[in-house]
């Protein structure tokens, strides 16, 4: 609306009212503001909402889909992120594996990720080679696919010719990492307890840090998963 506020000249449609009818997404949900959260809140209670500049709400009717890669459950218990947005968001939940656990997936995004890049940039596609593509699949990928289109971006506009070497990828892809916790030679008969830490600290690790999947995967409770975690904090 006009003179809403400095600069504005004229109306502007409302997103959830130019989602009308359609899907409206919302990515990195976790990031939004306390302020934003009870906005969104107030949205979906009400199913209105109330245009910058006016006073009167209007319908929405819109199809909301929300995605993070935080742990919202663990941003609750924290005080980060509203517990009854949370469950008002949470209807239909889809939880996408972590990329290190579908590796097979990660030539074929390579190579549509290289495809992209060499079409928007009105270049020749560039070749990955044996040894890339070995050291591409035995890295974790902590940020998923994110990570790995910045990896291969980085990678095509370093490569001159017309294949990538591995120079190119940014070192924490192809440097040699050290085994897992539970890899390590312990001291000669370690305590359950050591054993017990090891292996919680391992599966937490392979779950990307994310408590309420270890639990489940450890088959204990949250709570008792919290417990474990704050104790060894203060172990010295």
């Amino acid at each position: 609306m006009k003179g809403a506020f400095t600069g504005a000249v004229r109306d502007h449609q409302g997103l959830f009212a130019a989602a009308a009818g359609g899907s409206f997404f919302l990515d990195e949900i976790g990031e939004t503001s306390p302020a934003t959260q009870v906005k969104l809140l107030r949205v979906l209670q009400e199913r209105e909402a109330i245009p910058v500049g006016g006073t009167q709400p209007v319908p929405v009717d819109v199809r909301l889909i929300a995605a993070t890669n935080r742990d919202l459950e663990d941003d609750m218990k924290l005080g980060r992120f509203r517990s009854d947005l949370y469950y008002r968001l949470n209807v239909i939940a889809l939880r996408l594996p972590l990329l290190r656990d579908r590796r097979d997936d990660i030539p074929l995004l390579a190579d549509a990720f290289l495809r992209r890049m060499a079409s928007e940039r009105g270049e020749t596609p560039k070749a990955i080679g044996a040894d890339v593509m070995e050291a591409i699949l035995a890295y974790d990928w902590p940020g998923n696919v994110r990570e790995l289109e910045n990896a291969l971006e980085r990678a095509f506009t370093l490569t001159k010719g017309d294949a990538i070497g591995a120079q190119a990828l940014p070192a924490r892809v192809t440097e040699r990492r050290a085994p897992s916790l539970v890899a390590d030679r312990p001291a000669a008969n370690p305590s359950l307890d050591v054993v017990e830490r090891a292996y919680i600290l391992w599966v937490l690790q392979r779950e990307g840090g994310n408590k309420t999947r270890a639990a489940e995967v450890l088959g204990i409770d949250p709570s008792t998963l919290y417990r474990k975690l704050a104790r060894y904090e203060e172990a010295p």
